[in-house]
């Protein structure tokens, strides 16, 4: 247990403004509350021992530690040239939307789906087009046939991969099936693989650039920030194998003149993708039993909420529509009788009514006391 109160911790010190109450127990932004691993912030302490905190380049390690993570865990082999680092994976979704569309055109997302991805296509002046998934007997799936249809009328895909909030991995196949596709419709694809890294064991996933010969029209978006518990360091990568793709996205980043350089990111970063593994082994597991305790807990007491068992990430997608509440009315809920800060469903698109996102990255003991809460509410609202 680690108190982050007190340290400018938006997941904590943000309550007040996100939930009218200083005092809910929060699971809600996507960052985790365990101790980053001991290799990071090793490296972070010996690089603060050097008093001078300049304009820093992108060291050749960090390239090379980034490459032999992507062979090691996801079996891919990249190639320097291809990695084009930025200031995170949001931005990188604008910038995608900004390179390869005009003002006017379409794109094309798949929600409920992490609420940024509206923004980057509304924001810019896009038209959106909602390919929504299809939700049948708990499970997710893509409906390819009206992604088929949308994909005639759009310039880009944005893709979330592992999902988020619905913990899907998608299949080679379901892959597969979504680049013919966009091959057949002149159709590019930014990949959102930010959650790659946090599959559970019995899981894998599968980098969707392996799964096409000329891997041009795929952009994969990765980062050690959620895999880590790094995000607030705000480094991520692009990995762009088309020169011209490439060239289209880095011209975008540099009409922000915002740079991703930063001596402590650069060092958390390569710090965590060489030295992280094992770490990220013992993370997976218990985030697995953690899903799991929550899985039979719903069941034998809080019968009413269900949950999507997901693949990967550690965020949990609860189906409350038995409770029939209003979104209003469901949140009041979270927030007022169980004293919980959970992500209303409804952010994720108005395929997400009815549903509210958990995250467990925090000690079981938080995870347990925040469904007892649930169960106590419930039980006084029945």
């Amino acid at each position: 247990m680690i108190n982050r109160a007190g340290t400018s911790s938006t997941k904590y010190d943000g309550r007040q403004a996100m939930f009218g109450q200083p005092d809910v127990i929060p699971a809600w932004v996507a960052d985790m509350d365990f101790a980053a691993p001991t290799a990071v912030t090793d490296a972070l302490i010996e690089r603060a021992r050097h008093p001078v905190y300049g304009y820093t380049l992108f060291p050749d390690s960090l390239y090379e530690a980034s490459i032999d993570w992507m062979r090691r865990r996801h079996g891919w082999t990249i190639e320097r040239d291809w990695l084009v680092m930025c200031p995170g994976v949001v931005p990188s979704l604008n910038a995608a939307v900004m390179a390869f569309t005009q003002s006017g055109e379409s794109v094309i997302i798949q929600p409920p789906v992490y609420f940024p991805f509206f923004s980057a296509v509304t924001g810019t002046g896009r038209k959106l087009i909602e390919n929504p998934l299809k939700y049948e007997h708990g499970r997710y799936g893509i409906d390819f046939d009206h992604l088929e249809h949308c994909a005639k009328n759009a310039q880009l895909l944005l893709l979330c991969s592992p999902h988020n909030p619905v913990g899907r991995i998608w299949t080679p196949q379901e892959l597969a099936q979504l680049i013919q596709i966009a091959e057949k419709h002149d159709l590019m694809i930014l990949s959102d693989e930010i959650h790659a890294d946090l599959i559970y064991p019995e899981n894998k996933h599968t980098v969707l650039a392996t799964l096409t010969g000329s891997q041009s029209r795929v952009i994969t978006a990765m980062a050690p920030s959620k895999t880590f518990n790094i995000p607030g360091l705000n480094l991520s990568m692009l990995i762009i194998p088309d020169k011209t793709v490439r060239d289209a996205i880095t011209g975008v980043f540099e009409t922000w003149h915002v740079s991703a350089s930063n001596p402590f990111s650069i060092t958390a970063f390569e710090a965590a993708y060489r030295e992280g593994g094992a770490w990220l082994d013992a993370l997976c597991s218990y985030l697995r039993n953690t899903r799991d305790c929550v899985a039979a807990y719903l069941d034998k007491y809080l019968p009413d909420i269900r949950l999507i068992c997901p693949e990967g990430t550690y965020l949990l997608w609860l189906d409350c529509s038995a409770m029939k509440m209003s979104d209003a009315a469901l949140k009041q809920f979270f927030i007022q009788q169980a004293g919980v800060g959970l992500s209303p469903g409804i952010l994720f698109g108005k395929q997400g009514s009815g549903f509210m996102r958990l995250n467990i990255g925090a000690p079981r003991e938080t995870v347990m006391q925040i469904l007892e809460n649930i169960r106590a509410a419930y039980n006084r609202e029945r």
